[in-house]
């Protein structure tokens, strides 16, 4: 994956779409598989606004049955349920426990009918992946971290697990494969019209203030956040990352404040706590935690742990804004997920709302959409797809003689479980890089699961253009964990040598996130 702002110059494109987060990506994805001339551009790096503030989940929604969305729940099952086989590496299973406590809101009656008509959505009723119930002490045995003189007993049931950024870098490399070019850090300063209908785009790229005019015969935009639009509402959602205390299920609690549900998520051998859900009026480039934030999350996970979190145990923390259709319904996670296409006067198509489960399907749509406006009959080739970095042999037994492979390399277990999460088939790489240096096999920090190998592979490979791009959404480091200034620079500097910074460039980029730690 390289950048190659020339690929754009004067460039005459069947689509050009405007945002790298995941409607964009799945949208180039499908239209270039459909074999039509595609660009894609994005303002910053690849899942930089949204698509990267995720709970990491590729899940149904159970709280949406409570509302009666049963279309938007039954599609996002049959979406979650088609990944896990077309991306078992990019979307594994994740079970949740669901504690029914002495004072809850739902009891194990209502739960347990919520449970099977989840179920039911899924097919998944009669399998071994269905709900099932479990009394006080076994639930208590099976999720030790919460406090056992409030339970009364409770379930659990599968959904699914993912890294959101990584499943937008891998559509990407996959757009690029197809054909379509692809440019990160590549504004969009203003469309061109003629006779009233948009026909193309004036871009300017971020990293050396070149500008070009990209044309294009269909325009989407798919910018998220950055939309203006009066019908959309904004809200925002923040999650902490604290110490490990659940091993391979979660769990979904219910504040006890306003009854929203939220999240307690294993992610890469920590806790994932998440998320709020307020309405947002502020900067969107400027998107924060705040300390009323906090103090909902840890309050209400305080209320049924049996330990006490505070805001010394926070590793990390992050925000995204999430782009709603508006509605008069005043709490914000009363406001439908579902999505819609807008189609403006000019021909402008604008992706708003939606979720990353769905995306795929959403984006089909567009994809049908400009098929139609082109006169292009070719159909939706995604749906079922293997990903483009899964590997085209059994998966389980590619896995096996993986995992024996980084063994024998001296890659640890765990990082090699999600080494190869990451990476899929591309692993064979970085195991070469190893086998040429055996100290690249190491851990970057002793309590994560990343080694160096991992970090030079991202650096030279995966479109990094700055190292907050490496270290918050290639590899997480400045979410999950507290790192030094000292352990920051060590890091800039291996990444200067592979992206050649001479030493003004690196004091910046490592000034940019040193901001951030």
């Amino acid at each position: 994956m390289k950048r190659n702002f020339a690929q754009l110059a004067d460039r005459h494109f069947d689509v050009l779409v405007c945002g790298g987060g995941i409607y964009g990506a799945w949208t180039a994805y499908d239209a270039a598989l459909r074999g039509l001339k595609v660009a894609i551009v994005d303002r910053g790096d690849w899942a930089s606004g949204t698509s990267s503030a995720f709970t990491k989940l590729i899940h149904g929604g159970l709280r949406y049955l409570e509302s009666l969305d049963f279309k938007l729940v039954k599609k996002a099952l049959r979406e979650r349920e088609m990944l896990k086989k077309a991306a078992p590496h990019r979307v594994w299973l994740l079970r949740f426990g669901v504690p029914v406590f002495k004072d809850s809101r739902l009891g194990s009656i209502r739960l347990k009918f919520g449970l099977m008509f989840y179920d039911f959505l899924a097919g998944t009723l009669s399998s071994g992946q269905a709900h099932r119930h479990f009394s006080r002490g076994a639930f208590a045995e099976r999720f030790p971290c919460l406090n056992p003189a409030l339970l009364t007993g409770g379930f659990t049931y599968a959904d699914a697990q993912t890294d959101d950024a990584r499943l937008v870098l891998e559509l990407i490399d996959g757009a690029l494969s197809a054909g379509a070019v692809c440019l990160n850090y590549c504004k969009v300063t203003g469309f061109i019209e003629d006779k009233g209908q948009i026909c193309g785009a004036k871009v300017q790229d971020q990293v050396d203030g070149k500008t070009t005019i990209v044309y294009a015969r269909q325009i989407v935009n798919a910018i998220g956040q950055w939309t203006i639009e009066s019908s959309c509402r904004l809200t925002k959602g923040v999650h902490l990352i604290l110490p490990k205390a659940l091993d391979n299920e979660a769990l979904l609690l219910t504040a006890k404040s306003d009854g929203r549900v939220f999240f307690m998520i294993p992610w890469y051998g920590l806790t994932l706590l998440g998320t709020t859900d307020t309405d947002y009026t502020g900067d969107v480039e400027q998107v924060c935690v705040d300390s009323d934030d906090v103090d909902y999350l840890l309050t209400e996970v305080n209320r049924v742990l049996g330990v006490n979190w505070t805001e010394e145990d926070i590793i990390g923390r992050y925000a995204g804004l999430r782009v709603l259709k508006q509605s008069p319904k005043a709490m914000p996670s009363a406001v439908s997920r579902d999505w819609e296409l807008k189609v403006a006067e000019n021909g402008l198509l604008t992706s708003i709302g939606g979720k990353i489960t769905s995306a795929r399907e959403d984006a089909a749509q567009i994809v049908n959409t400009i098929c139609e406006n082109l006169g292009v009959n070719e159909p939706c080739r995604t749906n079922g797809r293997p990903f483009p970095w899964l590997p085209d042999q059994d998966y389980r037994l590619w896995k096996e003689q993986a995992l024996a492979e980084a063994a024998t390399l001296g890659i640890d277990s765990e990082s090699a479980q999600w080494l190869i999460r990451r990476h899929a088939k591309r692993v064979s790489v970085i195991f070469q890089l190893i086998e040429q240096d055996a100290s690249l096999a190491k851990r970057i920090t002793p309590t994560l699961s990343f080694i160096f190998a991992d970090l030079a592979f991202c650096a030279g490979n995966e479109m990094v253009v700055h190292l907050d791009d490496l270290l918050r959404r290639r590899i997480p480091l400045l979410i999950l964990a507290k790192m030094t200034e000292g352990e920051l620079r060590y890091l800039a500097e291996i990444t200067a040598r592979t992206l050649g910074w001479d030493e003004v460039a690196l004091n910046a980029e490592f000034e940019m996130c040193a901001q951030k730690i």
